[in-house]
Order: C-alpha cells, then structure tokens, then sequence
C-alpha cells in the first residue's frame, strides 16, 4: 500500500521501490494495480459521479461566478500521458511529438475537479476522435447529459441559450460545445468571445497542472504495463478530486506541469453551433454581458 503512494507521489522507479520496501519488482508492480484499481473503485462514484440536472445548474453558477461565462456547464480537453512502448502495439500509441503516449481526456468543473475522464485512447488520435468515441461525447451527442433546460444569459430575457461545454480549437463546435473563432483577421467582438472563453476554458488547463504536481509519476514517462498504467492514471483523477475536496485549492500548485496538450486539428462545426456562438459574441459585448477590463486584456 505505501509503495503505491510512494509510486504516484513521486515516480520512483520499480526498482527503486525493490530497494526501499524489499520487494521484488513484479511484485511492486503488482501492489501498484491492485491498489490503484481498489482507489478508483471506492472513490469513483463518490467524488465523480455523473452530475444531475441540479449539480449541472451548480457547476454553470459557479462558472459564472468566476469565469463570468454564463451557461458553461465544463471545460474539456486532453493530454498525452507519457509511457513506454506497449507491447505489439505498432504506431498507435506514436503521437505527433514523437513519443509513445496515450490520452487523458477530462471535463472538469470551474473549482478545478474532473467530472469525467476517459483514460487510455491510442496517442495517434486527435482530440476530436478521442472526444466522439468516448462515452462522455456520445451522451453529449444524445442529449442524454440531463443538462438544464435552455435559459435566457443574465441580464436578458432571451433568446433561450443551451448549456455548453468550452473547449479549445481541437474540438468541432456545436450546440452544447463552443470553441474559439479561427484567429485570422477577427472583428473585435470575436476576438472578445475568444478571449472570455479562454478565461472559462484555462480551468481544465490549471486541474491538468494540479494533478501532474500532486501526483509526480505524471512527470515521467510511466514504465508499467498498459492496463496498470490507466489504473494509475484513473486513480490519480479521483484522488485529486478527494484531495480538492478536502483541503482546497492553491493557485501556484498549477502554473508548471509536464503534460502535453494534442496538437490542434482541423474540424468542421455545424450551423447551430455557429449560431449559439454568435449570440454569445453578441452578449459579451451587450451592457448586460461585458467586462469592464475585456478591451484592455485582447
């Protein structure tokens, strides 16, 4: 048990925990599965359960309250989690910065806890693929999230606006989804709505940075077999949200860490999206919805 939390906390190698606990390294590797798999278990649906319509409601108020971006149900996003070459696996797990990896895909709310993650998708693929294939995009893609009904933003009367979840250009805008405008030749209200969503969407961007700082394996590229290193991973998720729970948030645990972002690709949106994302830009510049410092800050 200590040499798992000894593994996450500091990314001793297999054969420094052979040395320290006086245990073989199969065995080490052992004990670092079975405990990570008994974490994620026991923790999992305690402090990542799927929100309801009511925790959904909450998580937008707080959103609002510290991004001021209304309706933001979540920010996503991915990282490459560094490892070493699984076993028959070809190039799949060979991404573009030219290491083996797979991805951590993750929606987190705006105190910084993930709500979902999925764990474990080839390196090779994009952030939209890993997105559409998981479980967390196709109940988006369903409408079966039970996110609130559609709402006027404060201040206004309407139109009725969805929930929406940010992310950045990796990702293909719709509906519930919004991401940046291309960044060529921008009105200024664009550059505005970039701009606000980017403060919204940096919160998945500093939880990524809690978690690699709390839990250091994450530092180094992990050299376990496949299935026990997603374990890890996956325990690692839910400690930090147990964590966060218990002893809060400091800012500067999140300025530095060592995971890479998926390299942006080219994805189509859809006209609805496109829609919702134009009366977003319209409302962060409306008297209702802007910023007194957003000007300064583009």
């Amino acid at each position: 048990f200590f040499s798992n939390f000894r593994y996450l906390g500091t990314g001793q190698s297999l054969a420094s925990l052979h040395f320290s606990f006086l245990i073989g390294k199969s065995t080490a590797s052992v004990i670092i599965r079975e405990t990570c798999v008994a974490i994620w278990n026991a923790l999992h649906a305690a402090v990542m359960g799927q929100p309801q319509k009511e925790q959904w409601q909450e998580i937008a108020d707080v959103f609002q309250q510290t991004c001021q971006f209304p309706n933001c149900a979540g920010a996503i996003d991915g990282k490459h989690i560094r490892i070493k070459k699984p076993v028959r696996s070809g190039s799949q797990f060979y991404n573009y910065k030219k290491y083996f990896s797979f991805v951590l895909f993750a929606m987190c709310d705006a105190n910084y806890s993930f709500r979902y993650i999925d764990v474990g998708s080839y390196g090779s693929r994009s952030n939209s693929a890993v997105f559409a294939h998981s479980e967390f995009g196709k109940l988006l893609h369903d409408k079966a999230l039970d996110l609130p009904e559609h709402t006027a933003l404060p201040g206004t009367t309407s139109p009725a606006m969805p929930f929406v979840f940010v992310a950045d250009e990796a990702f293909a805008l719709g509906e519930n989804l919004m991401r940046p405008y291309s960044s060529r030749g921008l009105s200024l209200a664009r550059r505005v709505f970039n701009y606000r969503l980017t403060r919204a969407r940096r919160v998945v961007e500093c939880a990524f940075g809690i978690l690699a700082n709390k839990w250091r394996f994450l530092h180094t590229p992990i050299h376990l077999k496949l299935e026990t290193a997603i374990s890890a991973v996956k325990a690692a998720c839910v400690l930090h949200n147990f964590v966060r729970a218990r002893d809060g948030f400091n800012f500067e645990d999140s300025l530095t860490h060592s995971l890479h972002s998926h390299r942006p690709s080219v994805v189509r949106g859809h006209r609805q999206g496109a829609a919702v994302r134009e009366q977003f830009t319209a409302y962060f510049m409306s008297p209702h919805g802007a910023l007194p410092w957003q000007l300064d800050a583009i």
